[in-house]
């Protein structure tokens, strides 16, 4: 029986404290971690970037924006490990809702006629 695969999206902040080395290896080591349990769909790093408000005496943090698909289970385990890892400042997991026929009949129209230019009288 196949395993019902589910795709979800997680953000991750960092702290600057780490240093550019310890937060390459800590993407390093999650992206592995995700690479182990499901499939990595996009990797998209937001830098660093001033925070709303102080978390752990940090005023800024380094953003880190995963795509992946996994079993249902595997979110609530990737949960767990973020909150014993120290460095990791905050982090959001959210399932994607697939899309839906009428919104994948949509975006060709959309493209056709993006690519289009308009007409100038």
């Amino acid at each position: 029986m196949a395993k019902l695969m589910q795709s979800y999206e997680t953000i991750m902040v960092l702290s600057p404290k780490l240093g550019e080395e310890g937060i390459k290896e800590m993407i390093e080591r999650f992206t592995k971690i995700i690479e182990e349990n499901g499939t990595i769909d996009s990797v998209d790093d937001w830098g660093m970037r001033r925070l709303a408000y102080e978390i752990k005496d940090q005023t800024e943090g380094y953003y880190y924006l995963i795509n992946f698909t996994s079993v249902p289970s595997f979110p609530s385990e990737l949960d767990r490990r973020y909150k014993i890892t120290d460095g990791v400042l905050r982090t959001l997991i959210v399932a994607k809702e697939p899309e839906s026929e009428k919104a994948k009949e949509k975006k060709p129209e959309e493209k056709k006629a993006d690519s289009e230019p308009a007409s100038e009288e």
